[in-house]
């Protein structure tokens, strides 16, 4: 009979011991898995962001920031708009056909509405930031500039839609990013609208 009692015992503090041991295991691991997840500040760099364009004028610009990239929205006016088109045969890519933007916005203008343009503001060439030089024939670039962004690292110039010119270092357009309206008065970056 003590046998028993024993053997029963024994298989209780078998059982008890794996259960204290993998609680102690599973609160032991907590702390490293945890630390593996990206901090809020992370978190935040990733997200979304909300930019009011209700103050924007033709030519102006608005400068945030995106996944810690410089983002810009363009307020073009409808001369720059109508002079998109007349510049195709000095464009690398006039048809954007590298995936450099959404879909809803692989169109002329490279964007949801003609007039305004959103951007990200690195050049593709070795990541630097263009300067945004909307007036025609500026002196900084050169006298036949219709307006744009210019890259003052190494000269690679971009037109009004992002469009890279021929014969510069960069090979590709501007980025465009995801992007919707919240409203009249608001552009959300970084959340995609689908097709529009």
């Amino acid at each position: 009979m003590s046998d028993d009692i024993d053997q029963s015992r024994r298989h209780f503090l078998t059982v008890a011991t794996v259960v204290v041991g993998a609680v102690g295991a599973v609160m032991a691991a907590v702390p490293f898995v945890s630390s593996m997840e990206p901090s809020a500040r992370a978190k935040a760099l990733g997200g979304p962001v909300d930019i009011d364009i209700s103050k924007i004028e033709p030519g102006g610009q608005i400068k945030a920031k995106w996944r810690g990239k410089p983002t810009w929205v363009v307020q073009r006016g409808s001369d720059a708009v109508a002079g998109l088109k007349k510049l195709d045969a000095r464009l690398r890519d006039p048809d954007s056909k590298e995936d450099q933007q959404p879909k809803y916005c692989k169109n002329e203008y490279r964007s949801v509405k003609p007039e305004l343009f959103v951007v990200v503001g690195i050049c593709t060439h070795l990541g630097c930031s263009p300067l945004y030089k909307p007036a025609p024939n500026d002196p900084e670039v050169s006298m036949d500039w219709p307006g744009g962004f210019f890259c003052p690292c190494h000269g690679s110039k971009y037109d009004l839609a992002g469009r890279v010119f021929k014969g510069v270092p960069a090979p590709l357009n501007l980025q465009v990013p995801p992007y919707k309206y919240m409203s009249d008065a608001v552009i959300r970056v970084g959340e995609d609208q689908g097709a529009a």
